[in-house]
């Protein structure tokens, strides 16, 4: 269970990072210092990859307060238990592939059994072009560990595969920098957040859409912090599609 210090240190993180400090505050890896500063969110627009306004759309204040509250639950969680990369319709393109090309800001060429060469990217976490796929990880918005702890150690095996395949809603899965992916981790936004500062309305509405699609629950320091967040993101909105039972 959360801590009432552990709340107040993730506010406290969040409110540094808003003001210009490292979000990445549980990353052991230094900074690098020849990065230039990204600017922070503006609430005049979405930020790139969000949602678009529609029928039916919340607010991120008012869709994080819809997430179920819940404690983390950790025991059991091995990353077999989600079975990865399946190629569900059989074209010939596994999950990872599936992402990369409907990702691809230029289209790569695509070989025997799917395999891609060229074409361009865009990381949302760090807004860096990248035009090797082979340097892109497919990352889950919610990480498979994350998922495993709000809700999914009761799932079916069936469930979990959907859940760590989800192809149903464009930003369940997205295709960013390895560095980045794997400096997240499988921490939540209390522990982790997006290099670049622009990025921050986009994934706190990406990272509540996941959690509301799957039926998923987030602990006190999680809403903590993204309601802090969601205070600069005024003009972001959530839509969501439940994933079928």
């Amino acid at each position: 269970m959360k801590s009432r210090c552990l709340v107040q240190l993730a506010a406290a993180v969040l409110a540094a990072a808003l003001t210009g400090c490292n979000p990445q505050v549980a990353d052991d890896k230094p900074a690098d210092s020849n990065s230039s500063p990204t600017p922070a969110p503006s609430a005049a627009s979405p930020a790139p990859g969000g949602p678009a306004p529609g029928a039916g759309a919340l607010t991120l204040t008012d869709a994080i307060a819809v997430i179920p509250d819940g404690d983390e639950r950790r025991d059991g969680y091995e990353r077999d238990a989600f079975r990865l990369w399946i190629d569900e319709d059989d074209d010939g393109c596994q999950t990872r592939a599936e992402v990369l090309l409907q990702e691809a800001t230029t289209k790569p060429e695509q070989g025997e059994r799917c395999t891609l060469t060229g074409g361009a990217w865009m990381s949302y976490y760090d807004g860096i072009e990248v035009t090797d796929p082979k340097k892109l990880d497919i990352d889950h918005v919610v990480p498979l560990a994350e998922a495993w702890d709000s809700g999914a150690y009761h799932w079916t095996p069936e469930r979990r595969q959907a859940y760590a395949n989800d192809l149903g809603s464009a930003r369940s899965l997205v295709a960013v920098t390895a560095k980045s992916n794997r400096a997240k981790g499988d921490r939540d936004p209390a522990q982790w957040l997006p290099p670049a500062k622009s990025a921050y309305c986009s994934y706190g509405a990406d990272w509540t859409a996941a959690k509301l699609r799957w039926k998923l629950t987030a602990d006190r320091a999680e809403k903590t912090v993204l309601l802090d967040l969601a205070k600069a993101c005024t003009d972001t909105v959530v839509e969501f599609e439940e994933a079928a039972e």
